[in-house]
């Protein structure tokens, strides 16, 4: 039986389901909820409340996240394991628009950190980030020249952000940046909280090309907080087929969709 032909009548177990989902899409909205358990959204309402009184949740405009380094927030680690074959494979294949001495902008994320992994060891450009995992992969890339952009550590992306990094950031250029998201639809690609977005918009702005890298999971997830849409997005790496609705955005903006190969 589909989980939307199903009933939740007990407030525990509706409780129970909404954190089962909410650990794997990291946000819900109200409205999604309540199709998805059948029971109103005054109801839902109640329950995100009850969660929220308990800690477990974080109540947000449409809809509830998990909080900002909770014991319920899938870390860092365990991200990087969820998909992990697809998020190397789109790694490989964004990799092949690198070229020789590029300079490229890599950005936080698990996905993204693919990217780092994936540069041959002979790469003699520089890469920037402001991504943790990918300044100490660089470490062993001694060819490249690596800048790090700092600022103050987001412990659940391992990301340094905030205005030390928007002030470096401002006074370079990259050829291309490679671009995580929590998730993506036909109107863009999204992240679970607004701290990311000031190191994102400013590394977008000195890219000559953005590249958006999201595994198949991203295209059915949802997050609360829009990055960009697609008119932003020069090229998406991803890893299957589009939903109807993103390949005719990706259409329309002339955005390039490239499908890495299963690994």
């Amino acid at each position: 039986m589909s989980v939307e032909a199903m009933r939740y009548d007990g407030a525990p177990q509706r409780r129970t389901h909404i954190m089962a989902a909410l650990r794997r899409a990291g946000f819900l909205s109200v409205a999604d909820i309540s199709a998805q358990l059948g029971v109103s959204q005054m109801t839902i309402r109640r329950d995100l409340r009850r969660l929220a009184e308990s800690g477990e949740v974080q109540l947000v405009h449409g809809g509830v996240s998990l909080p900002p380094g909770g014991v319920g927030a899938p870390g860092y680690a365990s991200r990087a394991l969820s998909h992990a074959g697809a998020k190397r494979a789109i790694g490989a294949a964004a990799v092949r628009l690198v070229q020789p001495g590029d300079t490229i902008g890599i950005d936080s994320g698990t996905t993204a950190a693919e990217v780092a992994h994936a540069l041959p060891e002979d790469f003699d450009g520089c890469v920037i980030t402001h991504s943790v995992p990918v300044l100490a992969h660089m470490l062993s890339r001694p060819r490249s020249r690596v800048i790090g952009i700092g600022g103050e550590l987001l412990h659940d992306n391992q990301a340094m952000v905030g205005f030390a990094a928007l002030d470096l950031v401002r006074r370079m250029r990259v050829r291309l940046l490679f671009l995580g998201a929590s998730a993506v639809d036909e109107r863009g690609a999204y992240v679970r909280s607004e701290v990311e977005l000031s190191a994102k918009h400013a590394l977008m702005d000195i890219a000559d090309e953005v590249v958006l890298i999201a595994d198949a999971s991203k295209l059915t997830a949802t997050a609360p907080v829009q990055v960009c849409g697609f008119d932003r997005i020069d090229t998406l790496v991803v890893d299957g087929p589009l939903p109807a609705p993103v390949a005719a955005a990706a259409r329309r903006t002339g955005t390039r969709v490239l499908t890495a190969s299963p690994r």
